[in-house]
């Protein structure tokens, strides 16, 4: 396989894993606190927590994530992969949050 095949699917890949995260953390976005500073806390019972920690340790591990905890790798982790699925109002993985267009694919 040449480089940029390798490149290609390292890329569909990294949008499916940020695709998937997103759909698991919206699916319990209406559970959801704020903190005072604006953090959003975000409870992701089982099974969905597991599988969305095994994508944050994938992520972390691409992404060469680290932290002085499990947990602060994964929400390194976390941070990079919204920002790389486009957290904005125009990403269509924004699609079916609460408050926003609820249009299915």
């Amino acid at each position: 396989m040449i480089a940029s095949e390798r490149f290609e699917r390292a890329a569909v890949l990294g949008v499916a894993v940020a695709e998937e995260t997103r759909r698991l953390l919206r699916r319990h976005l209406e559970d959801r606190e704020e903190d005072a500073d604006g953090t959003v806390l975000l409870d992701v019972p089982y099974p969905d927590a597991a599988v969305v920690a095994a994508l944050l340790d994938v992520a972390a591990e691409c992404f060469g994530e680290r932290g002085s905890s499990v947990e602060e790798t994964r929400q390194a982790a976390l941070e990079t992969l919204l920002q790389l699925a486009g957290f904005d109002e125009e990403s269509q993985l924004n699609r079916g949050a609460p408050g926003r267009d609820d249009r299915r694919r």
